[in-house]
């Protein structure tokens, strides 16, 4: 079989699934000759031939027929080509001649033996016709707009004739395809043909009564997937069939996921660069790589450094495991990566979120490259999703994009998820873009935070921008506290009418992946590291703490509190230690800096102050730590202390539960910030006001004291609540949430 395919709208449109479906078949049946058939010129072509989910095509017929190149070697095919030249009296002669055209404009655009112009209601074709005549050329008009001339008989159809004719290919062997006017000679060719869904009305009218043509019924590859299965001498291929065209169903949606990340890293093994899973502890990535482990089609939008400057980056990520799943990457430079992550991201956004004003600064040149990156994510979905697609996206990072994206497609269902916290309305307001931010977001169909008060700080914004109107409340009492600490509410607003939109609102603690935490704390390896931790422990009351450097986790208040502990209550000398994990921010971010500096200087003081020969209160480990290794100190610490002034979530404090409950103890005792949004949710912990020195040392020396069965009981809950609630739970329960919005949403609903 020879597949003569015109590419936008054809080979490289329809439904995701169905393009990959179809480049895997022409992949694997080696007798399927591939032939680009377009009216690009050869330099727009080329991107795709970089494009490693592209297959590459055999042959390319390009500028609308003007040119022929062996797709392997790319030199021209003599004579085919040799022949096209002599008929081309070259591009200055004509522009020259047509310079006097009333509405005509050049594309600029590379192109070779064809002149390819913008034409109007206003362009006077009968004098471009008369000039052509003259010269021995053809006029071509397509979508209303494109007019292209090319020497006399040169166009996609004729030229496919003559390379089938140099190839000797059987004329019943070739299927074409195609969606524009453009690709009217291809129809003329007496091959069998399929118009895609979506075509031109000029072109379906056209090849309406034609016995070799199908006018499919699904668009691009699906179409051609279709005609497969339609013509009996191509419906041998395996997987050529394609059902007929049914409802979409949730699960059968496209769905797109923008992360900050990929979900895999780059490492050279035998000198070539592979795919390796990333050692990311808390398992959002593989709970969200999870949605398309049926067989779902989508693309992982992230940002990635800039490696291979002008080439392709999209490409399975694991086509085993996830055969409708392509990275989709933007590719930015070092600086830019420093300017919107590194520098403005956290400089102007990041002590907004947690309420640090003072640490705030913005900066507007700053900005500009912020609305540039949000724009490269928005346009990147809008050219990847299909139509109706489900869009998700992360974190503060990407708050642009809704907004962006909407204006490009409308028809996308958008959902946003803040892994961070969310602040009140008077602080979120200092931010001088707010009002574009705002605008923004609410353009997506659901919106998710950890916990019922971020939902509420972010209605409280919205109301100090546009009038509101609550639709739907939900009671918090089910799963979260309300009147009983700093963060709760009584309840949390599920739907929101503004103008013309309705925006659904949700509260979604993230999880933990317990099933990778149970495989891994169960392993050999670790059962000997944690008997060897417990040997060098002894019979010492062991404190924890584990948080990346940062000013918002309060690293220098818990160092300090400890001190007061230790000064008023002696009697733990030589009895209690504190571990505290560091793990450092990424290299350049200088904002963290000087609480580093001055962490150091105080642990240091205090071990000089309180060290004996055989005891030193506090061991410090300022580097990253193997997650192995920190569920060992999970289940040897009999107090895990998470102490930060904000906390969107806080992982730890769950990782901990879920590694207590598994030990044969199980009597571990969680204190936790009551700014930490986890705080809402593990009523069973001990809460404490990081602001307060007193009440953080005395909320220690209650967890220290508390009596072994209220200890046991506490965690036993907890790990109930953390064991339900897990990662998949989250995960699963957002999506719902979408597709539930899109069946609403959906033209069968209505």
């Amino acid at each position: 079989m020879l597949l003569a395919t015109d590419l936008d709208g054809t080979f490289l449109g329809g439904k995701q699934a169905d393009r990959l479906r179809l480049y895997r078949l022409i992949r694997e049946q080696k007798n399927i000759q591939l032939v680009f058939v377009t009216g690009r010129g050869m330099e727009s072509v080329l991107p795709l031939l970089d494009n490693p989910v592209i297959p590459d095509p055999d042959y390319i017929i390009c500028d609308v027929g003007a040119t022929v190149l062996n797709g392997r070697t790319l030199e021209p095919v003599h004579p085919i080509q040799s022949e096209i030249e002599q008929r081309w009296p070259g591009a200055l002669v004509i522009r020259r001649k047509m310079r006097k055209v009333r509405g005509l404009r050049l594309q600029e655009v590379a192109q070779e033996r064809r002149c390819s112009f913008y034409y109007d209601e206003n362009t006077d074709i009968d004098s471009v016709k008369k000039i052509a005549a003259e010269m021995n050329l053809d006029v071509l008009l397509s979508g209303g707009k494109y007019l292209d001339i090319l020497p006399k008989d040169v166009n996609k159809g004729n030229t496919l004739m003559r390379l089938t004719e140099e190839l000797e290919v059987d004329p019943e062997r070739v299927l074409v395809a195609g969606d524009t006017l453009n690709d009217k000679s291809l129809y003329d060719t007496g091959y069998k043909g399929v118009v895609v869904a979506g075509a031109e009305k000029e072109l379906l009218c056209y090849t309406e009564d034609m016995p070799n043509v199908l006018q499919a019924k699904k668009q691009g590859a699906g179409g051609i997937l279709e005609s497969m299965d339609y013509f009996e001498r191509f419906s041998k291929y395996p997987d050529a069939g394609i059902e007929e065209t049914v409802p979409d169903v949730p699960g059968d949606t496209q769905l797109l996921m923008m992360y900050h990340r990929l979900p895999y890293e780059m490492k050279e093994v035998n000198g070539r660069e592979e795919k390796i899973s990333p050692k990311s502890p808390n398992g959002i990535i593989p709970s969200l790589l999870g949605f398309f482990s049926d067989g779902r089609s989508g693309s992982w939008i992230a940002w990635e450094e800039k490696r291979n400057k002008g080439k392709s980056t999209d490409s399975y990520i694991d086509i085993e495991k996830y055969p409708n799943l392509l990275a989709s990457s933007i590719e930015l430079t070092k600086k830019e990566i420093d300017v919107f992550y590194k520098l403005f991201s956290k400089e102007a956004f990041w002590p907004v979120i947690f309420s640090f004003t003072d640490k705030v600064r913005f900066n507007h040149s700053h900005w500009e490259q912020y609305v540039h990156i949000n724009k490269l994510f928005a346009e990147k979905a809008g050219r990847d999703a299909d139509s109706n697609a489900i869009v998700w996206i992360h974190e503060y990072n990407l708050w642009l994009v809704p907004g962006m994206l909407r204006q490009l497609r409308p028809d996308v269902q958008i959902g946003f998820f803040h892994h961070t916290a969310f602040p009140p309305a008077d602080i979120f307001n200092i931010i001088p873009w707010r009002r574009e931010i705002v605008g923004s977001m609410l353009q997506c169909d659901y919106i998710g935070f950890h916990i019922p008060r971020y939902v509420e700080n972010f209605v409280d914004v919205v109301k100090s921008h546009t009038p509101v109107t609550v639709v739907s409340e939900q009671s918090s009492a089910e799963r979260f506290l309300t009147y009983s600490c700093a963060l709760g509410v009584d309840k949390w607003t599920r739907e929101i009418t503004t103008g013309d939109r309705n925006i659904r609102l949700g509260a979604h603690p993230v999880g933990i992946n317990m099933q990778n935490i149970r495989q891994l704390f169960g392993s050999d390896k670790a059962k000997v590291r944690l008997l060897e931790m417990k040997k060098q422990t002894g019979d010492k009351k062991i404190i924890l703490s584990v948080e990346r450097l940062d000013y918002v986790k309060g690293p220098l208040e818990k160092i300090l509190a400890y001190e007061a502990f230790l000064d008023t209550n002696p009697e733990y000398h030589g009895k209690v230690e504190l571990i505290n994990i560091c793990t450092p921010p990424a290299s350049g971010m200088k904002i963290y800096d000087k609480v580093r500096v001055e962490m150091e200087q105080a642990i240091g003081r205090i071990n000089g102050k309180y060290s004996r020969l055989d005891w030193q209160p506090i061991h410090f480990f300022f580097r990253p730590v193997p997650f192995e290794d920190v569920l060992t100190y999970y289940a040897i610490a009999d107090v895990t202390w998470i102490t930060p002034l904000r906390d969107g979530l806080n992982l730890v404090a769950k990782e901990y539960v879920a590694v207590q409950g598994l030990t044969e103890e199980a009597d571990g005792v969680l204190v936790i910030s009551e700014f930490a949004g986890a705080s809402v949710e593990l009523p069973y912990a001990v809460r404490t006001n990081p602001y307060d020195a007193r009440d953080l040392a005395e909320s220690l020396k209650t967890a220290l004291s508390l009596p072994v069965e209220e200890r046991k009981l506490r965690m036993k809950r907890l790990f109930d609540i953390v064991t339900y609630y897990d990662i998949d739970h989250w995960g699963r329960t957002f999506i719902k949430e979408l597709e539930d919005i899109k069946k609403v949403n959906s033209p069968s609903a209505v």
